[in-house]
């Protein structure tokens, strides 16, 4: 055992020795594992990226909603289909409410109508365009996972009255009162009048796409009168246990169904709208990243591993008379196998934690110069980084070490 221990040890200096004594020539051979680690890093960063960017986007519409609507939420081919189904009805959140109400069992909690147009938004000769004007009842707070960060939300008198009240989103309240307090202002939407009663806390962007921020929300009967009812409806639909949403589903399928006096043999002619949909536009994706990113670092570690084994075999030639003494003076097959292995890794690992470094340092700068696309740098990637490092350089070093185990120490000692 002390002997396994000190030959590691000397094998472990000779190689030092040997990077430190060559230190552009083994910086040069690191480069392709630095770069196919800081692909292999990359990769798995941005994969990270949009996985928690992502659930982070569903956080927000809420994991435990779901929307009937008219259309999907997914590219359509045969549209027609979809456009020639009878609009909502902003009754039916009531008539649903009450089913749920009457069934203990359900999987249901309440559901929510919500009608929705972009306007202009203005205050003082100051304005916003493209703001997403929504309108709503008081529930709609428990269908949502934002919070105030001031005021009040509507109450049900003022839902039902269609008071012109309005809580506004932060890019909002940023555009329109940066130095003053939004809170009893008076906005204009449109044409129309409305009183700031609340404040959204920021929420950020879905997807990366569009801001969930600049928004207006408003009574529905207000919404109604102002824009006119021939808007599209949709129903949000709180689910009471996240985990049991396949279930809520089917059975708020069967309702809806009830609803609009649909039989066994007719089609539904309406759509339940969940996060899932999302999910098969992010899949592919991934996939792509993940393919693409799988080729490059294969490319790059392979032209990384056979530069390394090149330089091994040049290594061993140039040593070749150093080989032979050691063999002369006793030094076993498995300590000249191990000194080179054990240098072709080291190179390898070097080149590995450069790339972790750079890879390490482009995180950084994708965080503060790009919010939208968060990217987290975690530690499974810094072990599969070095496990890629360790394994290249085993296999690009076995061949010339193995080499140099094997020279006859007579061969070797007459080697010019």
């Amino acid at each position: 055992m002390r002997q396994w221990i000190y030959e590691i040890e000397e094998s472990f200096r000779i190689a030092f020795d040997q990077i430190l004594s060559h230190k552009l020539r083994s910086i040069l051979t690191a480069l392709g594992v630095i770069i196919g680690i800081l692909a292999v890093t990359l990769m798995g960063t941005a994969i990270n990226g949009i996985d928690k960017g992502f659930d982070r986007s569903l956080s927000l519409i809420g994991y435990d909603v779901l929307y009937v609507q008219k259309w999907p939420w997914r590219r359509v081919e045969e549209w027609w289909v979809y456009r020639n189904r009878p609009k909502l009805e902003t009754d039916y959140a009531d008539a649903l409410n009450r089913k749920i109400k009457n069934n203990a069992a359900s999987e249901l909690l309440t559901v929510v109508p919500q009608m929705s147009k972009t306007r202009q938004v203005s205050f003082e000769g100051e304005s916003i365009e493209n703001v997403f004007i929504i309108g709503t009842t008081d529930t709609y707070q428990l269908t949502s996972s934002a919070d105030l960060s001031v005021g009040r939300f509507f109450t049900n008198f003022e839902s039902r009255s269609g008071a012109k009240i309005c809580i506004l989103g932060s890019d909002v309240v940023e555009a329109l009162f940066p130095n003053i307090n939004p809170i009893n202002q008076y906005i204009k939407i449109g044409k129309h009048r409305f009183k700031i009663i609340g404040v959204y806390e920021k929420q950020g962007k879905f997807l990366g796409l569009f801001s969930l921020d600049t928004q207006v929300v408003i009574p529905l009967l207000a919404f109604q009168k102002a824009f006119g009812e021939s808007r599209q409806i949709t129903l949000r639909v709180k689910v009471k246990d996240e985990s049991r949403v396949s279930y809520a589903k089917d059975e708020l399928i069967g309702l809806m169904r009830q609803i609009r006096g649909l039989d066994f043999a007719q089609e539904n002619d309406f759509t339940i709208n969940e996060q899932r949909a999302f999910k098969s536009t992010l899949d592919p994706i991934k996939a792509g990243i993940s393919i693409a990113g799988l080729f490059i670092t294969g490319l790059s570690l392979f032209v990384g591993a056979i530069g390394i084994m090149n330089i091994t075999f040049v290594s061993v030639k140039e040593r070749t008379k150093e080989i032979g003494t050691r063999k002369a003076l006793g030094a076993k097959r498995r300590s000249i196998l191990l000194q080179f292995l054990i240098e072709s890794t080291s190179i390898c690992l070097i080149g590995g934690i450069i790339g972790l470094f750079i890879s390490f340092g482009a995180t950084v700068l994708i965080n503060v110069f790009f919010e939208t696309f968060p990217v987290s740098f975690s530690l499974e990637l810094v072990v599969v980084g070095m496990v890629v490092s360790t394994l290249t350089g085993i296999f690009s070093g076995f061949a010339p070490a193995y080499t140099a185990s094997k020279l006859n120490p007579s061969t070797a000692l007459r080697y010019e």
